[in-house]
């Protein structure tokens, strides 16, 4: 059962006034591109840890943990030593499963769900621990009587076998209702501090061609809680306006935009406009005048394209000298010249042949 103490390292807490924990654990057979086994933390449907039995260690999910946990190698290498031995324990639970229900072929999940929540007001604390067998729920524990409930024929004999061992529900009677509440606690305080963190971000003006929306673009706030908008006048625009998602960055912080529509605003208008950036916690908002001038933009204009006067010229200048020489050849013949040719030298590199008709 070793296995198990990676749980707690998982744990993840919300700013509610319950917190819930989850840590769901999956065992699979028969289910393409899927991993063997897999363990995943979740508070509130949010990921905040993952590991499988593909990539054979811990991914943090949430830039917060992985500070909280930080760099130490040898902690590292423990987590994920502590998965490899629970899912060889978990294995083995799936194999009985799948004998008890005389199940051999075709797909094969279970699944383990074991958490706790707790009340910060009131400061009750429940604790959850139980199997699902390919989507349908096959045996939990009652904390309070420490047996374990079986819905299902098949698990009764799960049951008995599991009643008998008290080490084991003792171990998770502690873990659902001692060891994972005092871990969200810490943890609830560790991210209630980091959230007391406030980033600005730069803002830019953006604009693909003149003729595009100008794009107001705020990269680098943190909270993720803001708002961004345009106005005119001291008043705020809806109409003509498109509003982006709030987007993460790389680095934990995040990006959004809101886009104006100038297609019918005169170039004397833009003075009265102006975006404004707000971050929640922040008194003071960031305020961007639209300014053609510091709008940036990867749009450069065409050069004259001067292709088809050229060609035009060239074919002109074909004709007339087709002309021309027609029209020579008809007066040479009527005075019945001759042709001669006159070589001469241009500055001793050049050789030009000429035929002079008279």
């Amino acid at each position: 059962m070793k296995g198990i103490m990676l749980l707690p390292l998982f744990c993840h807490v919300v700013f509610p006034v319950k917190h819930s924990l989850k840590f769901y654990l999956t065992a699979s057979s028969g289910v393409s591109n899927f991993p063997d086994f897999e363990a995943v933390a979740v508070f509130n449907e949010v990921e905040v840890a993952y590991y499988d039995s593909n990539i054979k260690t811990t991914e943090l999910k949430q830039d917060w943990m992985s500070k909280l946990i930080g760099e130490d190698p040898q902690r590292w290498e423990r987590n994920r030593l502590n998965c490899m031995d629970y899912h060889q324990v978990f294995k083995e639970e799936t194999d009985t499963f799948k004998h008890r229900l005389n199940r051999t072929g075709g797909v094969h999940v279970v699944q383990q769900m074991a958490g706790c929540e707790w009340d910060d007001e009131t400061g009750e604390i429940n604790g959850y621990q139980q199997y699902g067998y390919n989507g349908e729920h096959f045996i939990s524990l009652d904390l309070k009587t420490l047996t374990w409930i079986a819905p299902k024929p098949q698990a009764v004999t799960t049951k008995h076998e599991w009643d008998k061992d008290e080490s084991r529900n003792e171990f998770w009677k502690s873990f659902v209702t001692e060891r994972c509440p005092e871990k969200l606690k810490k943890y609830l305080n560790f991210w209630k501090s980091s959230q007391q963190r406030t980033d600005l971000p730069s803002v830019s003006l953006l604009q693909k061609t003149p003729s595009s929306p100008v794009s107001c673009h705020a990269t680098g706030f943190y909270p993720h809680r803001a708002e961004m908008f345009w106005r005119k006048d001291g008043e705020e625009l809806h109409e003509d306006v498109e509003h982006g998602e709030i987007l993460p960055n790389h680095d934990g912080s995040f990006q959004m935009s809101v886009d104006l529509n100038l297609s019918s605003v005169t170039p004397e208008d833009w003075r009265r406009y102006e975006c404004v950036f707000r971050l929640s916690g922040v008194n003071d908002d960031i305020i961007t005048k639209l300014d053609k001038a510091v709008i940036r933009t990867n749009w450069v204009e065409k050069p004259l394209d001067l292709t088809i006067p050229i060609i035009t010229a060239v074919a002109v200048f074909i004709i007339a000298a087709f002309g021309v020489t027609v029209y020579i050849k008809k007066k040479s013949e009527r005075l019945k010249l001759k042709y001669f040719t006159v070589s001469f030298n241009v500055l001793g590199a050049l050789t030009l042949d000429f035929e002079l008709m008279f």
